[in-house]
């Protein structure tokens, strides 16, 4: 990452990145729960862009009235999206610039917007992040799990038969896992994991990031889903679940780079391979695939 060597590098980057341009989309990130946390940036421009395609435009008239900004609202949302997006891409094309936003945080992340971004990207539109809060990253940061590689997995499914199958999924993953969960399902879905991933698989569990009740603790999944259930306020609001990837899994895998980096030293891949399935017994063509990624980096 490139960081400015004086004060003065600083500010001149951060005047000539509140300039707004015509013709571009910007997708800008707003507070979760603390208005603090939205950026100069993000203020400056929503208060100088032609539009702001908001989910909701009631709950973001409210931010832009207390920022003090005036700029236009249109509604952008999952049900309008086929009969807006065009309409936003042809003001882009007539050179309006515009800012998304969602409820919170930002945007395209569980929420609108994918479509209008994909579609800029095809006419050539300039689409620039206006980067902020994000829940899943907050939550991630402060549990205490790996954070070296993660996936986020958004919203588990609301059925019970359809949840426990998506968590299977996700069984052997080596990587720690990030789910949205509502509040109405929360003793549910963290059963069905217990169910999934086994009652000592450790979570972190974030409700209500930036405000007032904010709780953020990390805990195996059998002493979790007690905490949740003894306490009724651990149950509403805002939560997200940080699962933590098979330790197991993440152990034979390192055992496995740890063989094939001696030995593709001193052998062809295709040997190396095969003393390696000799000794794990694990699948020759992941331990092949894994080979090919050690020998290219």
């Amino acid at each position: 990452m490139d960081i400015p060597e004086n004060n003065s590098e600083l500010q001149h980057s951060s005047l000539r990145d509140s300039e707004v341009l015509p013709g571009t989309l910007y997708l800008v990130a707003t507070p979760i729960g603390n208005l603090g946390d939205i950026t100069q940036r993000a203020i400056s421009v929503l208060d100088q862009v032609d539009i702001v395609a908001a989910e909701d435009t009631r709950h973001s008239q409210r931010l832009l009235s207390h920022l003090g900004i005036k700029t236009k609202l249109t509604s952008y949302h999952e049900h309008n999206e086929d009969k807006v997006t065009p309409k936003l891409l042809d003001a882009l094309e007539a050179g309006r610039s515009i800012a998304l936003i969602s409820d919170a945080g930002t945007p395209l992340i569980s929420d609108p917007g994918y479509r209008l971004v994909t579609q800029a990207h095809d006419r050539e539109a300039k689409v620039v992040p206006i980067p902020g809060v994000c829940a899943a990253i907050a939550a991630l940061s402060a549990v205490g799990l790996a954070t070296d590689s993660f996936a986020f997995e958004g919203f588990p499914p609301a059925k019970q038969g359809a949840r426990l199958h998506f968590f299977e999924q996700f069984v052997a993953r080596r990587q720690t896992m990030i789910f949205y969960v509502s509040c109405h399902r929360i003793i549910e879905t963290l059963q069905d994991m217990q169910t999934i991933f086994g009652e000592t698989r450790r979570v972190g569990f974030a409700r209500e990031i930036t405000k007032t009740f904010e709780t953020i603790k990390r805990m195996e999944l059998s002493a979790l889903i007690n905490f949740v259930e003894e306490d009724e306020n651990q149950r509403k609001g805002e939560i997200v679940l940080v699962v933590e990837g098979d330790l197991t899994v993440q152990e034979t895998g390192m055992q496995i780079d740890h063989y094939l980096s001696i030995l593709l030293k001193e052998l062809p891949v295709k040997q190396s391979v095969s003393l390696v399935v000799k000794l794990t017994g694990e699948n020759k063509n992941d331990i092949y695939k894994r080979a090919l990624e050690l020998k290219e980096s």
